[in-house]
């Protein structure tokens, strides 16, 4: 049977992998996804991003309806209904991947089903449902993602969950443990406190999430003091046993055994670079194993590109959405190169955290001389107006040019708030150009404005005299 032949395939359906194929058949290329799924999507639409931020979105709900008391509004406690909860999770999932089945007809990308193997550097042998067969390209972009890291001799199980079966909300056990205090680890955690699990985290460094600025973090911190039963820092998972009943011995500052209904393992990704084939190519993988690639997302196999998770951090799905179309428009001979200035992070806990650029921590541990300006929430009228007083936002600019080279938000909506500050770090913006951009009032981007303001003792809603700008602020 002759091979089928594609000018471009993408080994992968999520974010990254259905954006390139989406790119290259926009620019005229025939192109075919490969993906064991029905339609794209990827991690991050069937188990990550999106169920986690719908889940979300419903405790946050719950919360303001409590704390609506404040403003004279009082209601009952609300009751969850986790099946209705998990069939809406799940309808906002199919309404989503649907879409991008139907977006793939309209641009005539064929979708194969099934695991693809590389057999040489123009074949892979797809697998599914116990048949393969060979296809054959002239470019392939790998985009393959990463998959959850469990403990050492740790396996994940009903009891034991990475952060996919955590969100499939089979249901809401009394006790549960989350291990990991990153992004992922306190937003499912949220969930799960909101629904009405008595919460632990245990994060072997002493910080919530690790990396984030501090007095970014500190505004989550303050408000979430009472969600969790226990923030367990600088400790670590020694052994987990039971089935049941968990039981968990830690060990560091809070050394002990402690009992749990469920575990949430939420400590990092991996790439899925292995049962690949990439031996059978001259694609280069490190000791981590991540692809390596150069700035087109070329591998050293001149007909294989990578993109995503499997070629680094962050990992981000907005940052692999970028990278396929750049591979894609590489592909085609376009002279396109990833070299973003600033990629955005989210923390879509509440409030939320939201970074670009350079951060205050970073910039500290390379010696990047730098100046900070905050302006605080207290002082937004429409941070009052929503009963959200506690964000915080923040402007780091290089000390002698006033460049803006980071931006940092806490509050709520911050992820909304970002990407002006991505603009502002990609347009090479300095602190006056956000003080002389006019923002509506009363909204909570005025934030950045009167941020920038603070550095020339202008900031019309605090005072804060100037400093000198040699000096951080």
């Amino acid at each position: 049977m002759a091979k089928k032949e594609y000018e471009v395939l993408v080994i992968g359906g999520g974010p990254s992998g259905y954006a390139a194929a989406f790119m290259a058949a926009d620019l005229g290329m025939k192109t075919a996804l490969i993906d064991p799924e029905e339609n794209p999507g990827g991690v991050c639409l069937y188990r990550g991003c999106i169920p986690s931020k719908a889940l979300l979105h419903i405790v946050k709900l719950k919360q303001e309806a409590l704390e609506a008391s404040e403003f004279g509004l009082s209601f009952s406690e609300p009751d969850i209904d986790v099946k209705k909860v998990r069939e809406w999770k799940n309808s906002v999932v199919q309404k989503l991947v649907g879409g991008l089945g139907q977006l793939s007809s309209k641009r005539k990308v064929e979708h194969i089903r099934g695991m693809a193997t590389f057999k040489d550097a123009n074949t892979v042998e797809v697998t599914y449902d116990g048949q393969s067969k060979e296809v054959s390209f002239k470019h392939a972009i790998l985009a393959s993602g990463s998959e959850p890291v469990s403990l050492p001799d740790v396996e994940f199980s009903d009891n034991i969950m990475s952060s996919a079966t955590a969100l499939e909300l089979k249901d809401i056990p009394k006790s549960l443990l989350v291990v990991g205090a990153g992004y992922i680890g306190l937003e499912i955690g949220s969930v799960y406190a909101g629904m009405g699990s008595k919460v632990t985290v245990v994060e072997m460094t002493d910080k919530l999430m690790p990396g984030a600025d501090r007095d970014l973090v500190d505004v989550f911190a303050k408000r979430n003091k009472d969600l969790f039963e226990d923030i367990m820092l600088e400790t670590k998972v020694a052994e987990i046993s039971g089935k049941k009943k968990l039981k968990v011995k830690l060990e560091g500052k809070h050394e002990g055994e402690y009992k749990f209904d469920k575990v949430l393992i939420a400590i990092g990704r991996k790439p899925r670079t292995s049962n690949l084939g990439l031996e059978n190519t001259s694609v280069e993988v490190d000791d981590k194993g991540f692809v390596q690639i150069n700035e087109q997302r070329q591998t050293a196999e001149k007909s294989i590109f990578a993109i995503g998770d499997i070629t680094g951090e962050p990992m981000l799905a907005h940052k692999a959405s970028h990278e396929g179309k750049i591979a894609a428009e590489a592909i085609a001979g376009e002279t396109s190169a990833y070299e973003p200035k600033a990629i955005p992070a989210v923390v879509y806990t509440d409030p939320e955290i939201a970074w670009c650029g350079i951060t205050e921590t970073e910039a500290k541990s390379r010696d990047i001389p730098i100046n900070v300006v905050k302006f605080p929430w207290a002082a937004s009228g429409r941070a009052a107006t929503l009963g959200r007083s506690d964000g915080l936002t923040k402007l780091i600019f290089d000390p002698e040019t006033e460049r803006i080279l980071g931006v940092g938000i806490a509050g709520k909506n911050a992820g909304d708030m970002i990407p002006e500050a991505v603009l502002a770090v990609e347009m090479a913006a300095v602190a006056k150009d956000f003080s002389l951009t006019m923002h509506p009032h009363p909204t909570l981007s005025e934030t950045l404005m009167e941020a920038a303001d603070v550095l020339y003792g202008q900031a019309t809603h605090i005072y804060r005299p100037k400093r000198d700008k040699k000096k951080n602020s």
